[in-house]
């Protein structure tokens, strides 16, 4: 599988870590943002296949990035993955209303990060 994936988070040790950890997945192409509004603007020109996206960011949070990417025609078909240390089940279930299409909790497993995102791109495009 090959995919680009646009991770965006605040915290730079943060983004280095899941970028070399999704890196381990040959067919992984990452590009990261410090912020929702470089996302928005990112995600319009490079056309990820996907969006890892940190829910409790300044400024601008997941939730309202994640809705002004629904806004917009060229960002309004990317899917969308919350990365959350609220993982309750209530929570997640917000998440999906909100139409990302899964949640992955944080801090993250390095060694399991890539495959986790994969089963949920998988699981998205009805491969399993």
């Amino acid at each position: 599988m090959s995919a680009r994936i646009l991770y965006v988070d605040d915290e730079d040790d943060i983004r280095e870590i899941a970028q070399m950890s999704l890196e381990l997945e040959p067919g992984f192409s990452v590009r990261q943002c410090s912020s929702g509004s470089e996302a928005l603007g990112e995600a319009a020109g490079w056309q990820p296949d996907l969006i890892l996206l940190d829910v409790m960011m300044p400024e601008m949070d997941g939730p309202e990035t994640l809705r002004r990417l629904a806004e917009q025609p060229s960002t309004a078909a990317i899917p969308v993955i919350f990365i959350t240390a609220k993982t309750q089940l209530h929570e997640v279930e917000r998440y999906r209303s909100m139409g990302a299409i899964g949640v992955v909790a944080k801090p993250f497993d390095p060694m399991k990060l890539a495959a986790e995102v994969k089963q949920l791109l998988n699981a998205h495009d009805g491969r399993t």
